[in-house]
């Protein structure tokens, strides 16, 4: 019984101070506002007829001030006018559902598809998680190279939280005029926590935020900062963006306001729960005071993905297109190392588009491969070579291939061609090749392999052309850089001094290395016997070498299949002949070594069509 009275003794006292607060609010409004309240009440007894003045007629000070009014209005309509175009935000919403993709549709990085489901079900239970005392999540800061996927994200996540998506482009928030960009980023939030009122919550995705959240102690000087003020810029934009993402408790609403202004309405405001997410390729660029908690409370970086996650990417953009059952998802996989999603379904795209102009309905493995070519060296450009042209060029770039296949054991020669492409200008021809796994660290082999590739262009040449070529200038620089390395920075020549702590050798620039004539004399010694070693490698590998070049002059262009293929057929009949010579003294020897050798010889010839 005590309980209740006490309860009901409460509630009355609840009710006593909420009727004294709104009078009390009520009062100040007519304390301050009594004057305009008495004019407007004089004014309204006059058009009435009420109060009259001698010689003045209400019809004639109704039409004057009607003309007054419409003049003000004019003005004021035209400025209202420029300044609602001029500070409309240049944005893209999509209501919940729209986007039509989801979590189930992001693969490739699970690590960051979960931190993203966790924002999602903040975003969904933000009153149950404001009821334990916590605050929601304000803003997401999503960083990585271009293409891994951030604002695809953004949108997925928007879809699972089932709230409106705004799409912002980060540099439409900056305006030509003083103080624009502060009106767009206020319209553009006021518009944003209006859907968070209907939809219970919003995602703002500012694209490239960099564009307005910028450093500001890294401005120019102090007159090209005020002609930047002049013209819209300095950091009103980013100050008012900092506001609008970590607001004060004021109430937004117009119609609340007026009733807090009568004193009928009072309370605490509620602010709206709009997450912003903003992505960036260079967050080391942006203000700290926009990375701070309550602003940025959380920071994602979205990486290509890894070699376990990208089959599943691949495979998923595969099955959007028609494909032959037989690609291996695996193989591709192993081509595309580093690729972000945006580029693999560029590579897909792009091999839909070529069998397309073939007259196929499907792609093919060698669609995909031939996409990956153009999209990473661009269109080729026909070159019209001399005939000693042609094999100089190729011997060159078939040292290049060939000891990439004996010597790197974590990568395979993907392409090697007699013509230059759009993408690497100034190369008549090039040999490339690409890695099979993700790749961290090197060890003192893979090193010493490097430097034996970018040697063996002119290795190839004076062993198969007898001559030495002025196109080697980049392979020697590569060379150079990775031996000087080798013995001046890794320590794997035995020593344990770091050049680095003197000069840099591998800036490469003029006086880099003055005066160490000590480290010039050792990289030129391990240059050396790096060279002896790949000559070495050629003269076991002679046939195959050989065969490359050969197929490289009368084809102009190899893929890795062919490369491979080609060396593997001619290391074949090296074996076969290195076999037949071991036992030709043994068949001239036998009784019936006419009759071994003819058989031993169609041994030989079978292994060699196989």
């Amino acid at each position: 019984m005590s309980h209740k009275k006490a309860s009901g003794n409460a509630q009355r006292s609840e009710l006593d101070r909420s009727i004294d607060l709104g009078m009390d609010q009520f009062g100040r409004f007519l304390k301050r506002s009594w004057l305009w309240l008495f004019l407007i009440i004089l004014v309204a007894l006059f058009f009435s007829s009420v109060i009259r003045i001698p010689g003045v007629n209400p019809g004639t000070v109704l039409a004057y001030a009607f003309q007054i009014i419409f003049a003000i209005f004019f003005v004021i309509i035209q400025f209202v006018a420029l300044f609602w175009f001029l500070g409309r935000p240049r944005s893209y919403w999509v209501l919940p559902g729209e986007t039509g993709v989801t979590f189930a549709d992001y693969k490739g990085n699970p690590e960051v598809l979960e931190a993203a489901r966790r924002i999602v079900t903040l975003i969904g239970g933000v009153k149950a998680f404001q009821a334990i005392g916590g605050q929601p999540v304000r803003g997401l800061l999503l960083t990585g190279d271009p293409g891994t996927g951030k604002s695809y994200l953004a949108q997925c996540m928007s879809t699972e939280a089932g709230v409106p998506f705004g799409y912002v482009s980060a540099a439409s928030l900056q305006s030509m005029f003083m103080g624009m960009n502060v009106l767009i980023i206020i319209r553009l939030y006021a518009k944003a926590r209006r859907f968070a009122r209907e939809y219970g919550g919003c995602v703002l995705f500012l694209d490239e935020i960099d564009a307005i959240g910028g450093a500001r102690n890294n401005g120019m000087g102090m007159g090209m900062g005020m002609m930047g003020g002049m013209m819209g810029g300095g950091g009103g934009g980013l100050n008012q963006l900092l506001m609008e993402m970590d607001p004060p408790s004021i109430e937004t609403n117009w119609f609340k306001k007026i009733l807090r202004t009568l004193g009928l309405s009072h309370g605490r405001a509620q602010s709206q729960p709009v997450l912003t997410i903003g992505a960036t390729n260079v967050p080391e660029s942006l203000d700290r005071a926009l990375l701070r908690p309550g602003r940025f409370d959380r920071k994602i970086n979205v990486a290509p993905p890894t070699d376990k996650y990208r089959p599943e990417v691949i495979e998923y953009y595969l099955n959007k297109v028609q494909h032959e059952p037989g690609i291996s998802i695996a193989t591709v996989s192993a081509r595309l190392v580093n690729y972000t999603p945006v580029a693999i379904k560029h590579v897909v795209n792009e091999a839909v588009i070529i069998a397309h102009f073939a007259g196929r309905d499907k792609i093919t493995y060698k669609d995909l491969v031939e996409a990956q070519d153009v999209h990473e060296f661009g269109l080729r450009q026909l070159s019209e070579l001399t005939s000693v042209e042609r094999r100089r060029l190729a011997y060159h770039e078939a040292g290049h291939a060939v000891a990439c296949y004996y010597l790197m054991d974590r990568y395979f020669p993907a392409f090697v061609t007699l013509h230059m492409h759009g993408d690497l200008e100034g190369a008549a021809a090039f040999a490339a090749w690409r890695q099979t796994e993700t790749i961290i660290t090197n060890t003192r082999e893979d090193v010493l392999a490097r430097v034996q590739v970018s040697l063996a262009s002119r290795a190839a040449e004076e062993l198969f052309l007898n001559t030495q070529l002025n196109g080697v200038t980049s392979d020697f620089a590569s060379a150079t850089r990775l031996a000087s390395l080798y013995i001046g920075a890794y320590g794997m020549d035995g020593t344990l001094t770091s050049y680095l702590a003197f000069a840099d050798p591998i800036a490469g620039g003029t006086g880099a290395i003055q005066g160490q004539s000590q480290l010039m004399e050792r990289v030129e010694e391990l240059l050396q016997s790096q060279m002896r070693a790949v000559k070495q490698l050629f003269l076991n590998h002679s046939e195959a070498l050989m065969a490359v070049a050969e197929a490289l002059i009368e084809h102009d262009e190899l893929v890795a299949e062919e490369i491979k293929s080609l060396i593997d057929n001619a290391d074949a009949r090296t074996a076969a002949q290195a076999v037949f010579n071991d036992f030709q003294p043994l068949l001239d020897s036998a009784t019936n070594g006419c009759a071994g050798r003819n058989l031993l010889s169609h041994t030989v010839t079978s292994f060699e069509q196989s």
